[in-house]
């Protein structure tokens, strides 16, 4: 009805939308990039739905991925039976600290200074980069799909941050600024634990992965001498609202489709992720849901049983 979407904050103005419909097939024909920005859950439905209608010199870029997201859709077109497959990419994160403010109409906090994106396999990233560079300079070169699903922060602030503030959450309706009174001294503490288990987890599989607290330089230029002084250093955080109810993406979608593929790998790896497994534990019971079942595992994810190196070769060239 409105034709676009109306933007204020960092980036202001009227984005116009040249088309908008249920017909995928309608949507994708002739376009170059497929942007998919959605919570990380519908990846395979979008995959199943676009998987028809794909050509093989079209990208699509899962922004972002979370954890494994180009694994999972890769594996889904191959389900499908594809011949030919598209260029298929995923971004570390999302490119904006951002919020819907109504039907239309988005607040961008800030922008971050650079995303890295990776590629399945990951010499494609080069010619991926050199088409996606012109619209969004920030993305630069990922490694590969497992050191951007590693270094997926959204894993270790969404899920713990929402499940510790439960209480205030709930009494307020999120009417308190999320990350700068939300990460307080103690849930910050709880914060490193899991970064510190991600970065285990990434070890394990010799790749090595920025902690959260060097995320936040990269991405915010934010600096501390701990992650708690390092998330009340960051100006994008300012004035961003906590989640209005648990029922939110920072626990239905992180949990399954970023927590749990961590703690499955690194059960597979022989790591130990207690702390990652609490906040599992407590996010199923909170929101009456077991999301070990509904989540990413080393089964959809298509490497139980691999070893280290086929896990490698397989970031590298696609295959094993």
């Amino acid at each position: 009805q409105r034709k676009g979407i109306k933007v204020e904050g960092e980036v202001k103005g009227f984005g116009k939308i040249e088309l908008a419909s249920t017909n995928i097939q309608e949507c994708i024909k002739g376009v170059d990039v497929l942007m998919v920005v959605v919570p990380a859950y519908a990846h395979p439905f979008i995959a199943e739905t676009c998987a028809p209608y794909l050509k093989e010199n079209q990208v699509v870029i899962l922004n972002p991925g979370r954890t494994g997201g180009a694994l999972e859709f890769y594996n889904v077109l191959k389900q499908k039976k594809l011949k030919r497959f598209p260029f298929i990419a995923e971004a570390q994160t999302f490119l904006y600290a951002s919020r819907a403010l109504g039907p239309a109409h988005a607040r961008i906090f800030s922008i971050k200074n650079s995303v890295p994106l990776a590629t399945l396999p990951a010499y494609w990233i080069p010619g991926v980069l050199k088409i996606i560079n012109r619209a969004f300079p920030q993305f630069i070169p990922g490694d590969n799909i497992f050191k951007t699903s590693f270094e997926n922060i959204g894993a270790i602030f969404h899920p713990a941050l929402t499940i510790l503030n439960a209480g205030w959450i709930e009494s307020t309706y999120g009417d308190f600024e999320y990350y700068i009174k939300g990460a307080s001294h103690s849930v910050a503490q709880v914060l490193e634990k899991l970064d510190r288990e991600r970065l285990d987890v990434a070890a394990a599989l010799g790749i090595k992965v920025m902690s959260a607290r060097a995320w936040l330089y990269t991405a915010y230029s934010a600096t501390g001498s701990d992650l708690h002084e390092a998330i009340q250093d960051n100006p994008g955080y300012l004035g961003i609202k906590a989640p209005d109810r648990l029922h939110h993406r920072y626990v239905d979608e992180d949990v399954p489709m970023s927590l749990v593929p961590l703690a499955s790998i690194g059960d597979m790896l022989k790591v130990e992720t207690p702390t990652i497994k609490s906040i599992i534990r407590l996010a199923s019971i909170m929101r009456g849901i077991d999301f070990w079942k509904k989540g990413r595992t080393v089964q959809n994810l298509g490497i139980k049983g691999m070893t280290i190196k086929e896990i490698r070769l397989l970031a590298v060239t696609g295959e094993i």
